[in-house]
Formats: C-alpha cells, structure tokens, sequence
C-alpha cells in the first residue's frame, strides 16, 4: 500500500535551517510529482512546493520562494524540504503529498516549530 512518512521536523531558532525528508513506497516513485504542504494552528492547509517526476521542474508558494527548496532522490523514493532563514510564520505541521489515480494520499506530517 502507499505510504509516505515524513521526518525532520523540530523546534529551530528564526533564521536557522531545517530539511524535512519524506519517504515514499507502496507505488512507482519515480513516475509521480510530490508536493509539500503545511498546515498552521487554525489555518487551512496550504500548498508550500510541488517538483515535478524527473526533479527539473520545481514551484513554490510565495511565501517560501527564495527560502525553501524542493528537491527528490527517485533512487531512493524520498523527497526533501530544505528549509533555509525560517521566519516564526513557518511554524506548521508539514506533509508530503501524492496524487495518484486521482486519489490524494498524505503522510502523517511533521512539526515544525520556528521560536527562539
């Protein structure tokens, strides 16, 4: 069965860095975008990167760009988040994403605290 299982996540100073990791089995990889999301204490879930199948083609919300970056190792079915200069509003639960067969699969998510 598919399964994603994020880790990563921690409680980090603002400015400091972190990079989340998912890992991914159960389907083929390789042949599939991954997107992370976040979703903050009383906020709607939101969609912070997506990275296409072959990992050149990336986008990110406005809020990270320049900050965060997504990136894949299909060799290894994991996803990354590396999360650069982290701001207070970055404070969320993140989850690693899939779309497969036009059914959305999650991973059970990873906290991330941003507080000095």
């Amino acid at each position: 069965q598919v399964q994603l299982v994020e880790s990563g996540g921690g409680l980090v100073q603002p400015g400091g860095s972190l990079r989340l990791s998912c890992a991914a089995s159960g389907f083929t990889f390789s042949m599939y975008y991954m997107r992370w999301y976040r979703q903050a204490p009383e906020k709607e879930r939101e969609l912070v990167a997506t990275i296409s199948n072959g990992g050149n083609s990336t986008n990110y919300a406005d809020s990270v760009k320049g900050r965060f970056t997504i990136s894949r190792d299909n060799a290894k079915s994991t996803v990354y988040l590396q999360m650069m200069n982290v701001k207070p509003e970055d404070t969320a639960v993140y989850y690693c994403n899939v779309l497969l067969m036009r059914r959305v699969y999650w991973g059970q998510g990873t906290q991330v605290t941003v507080s000095s």
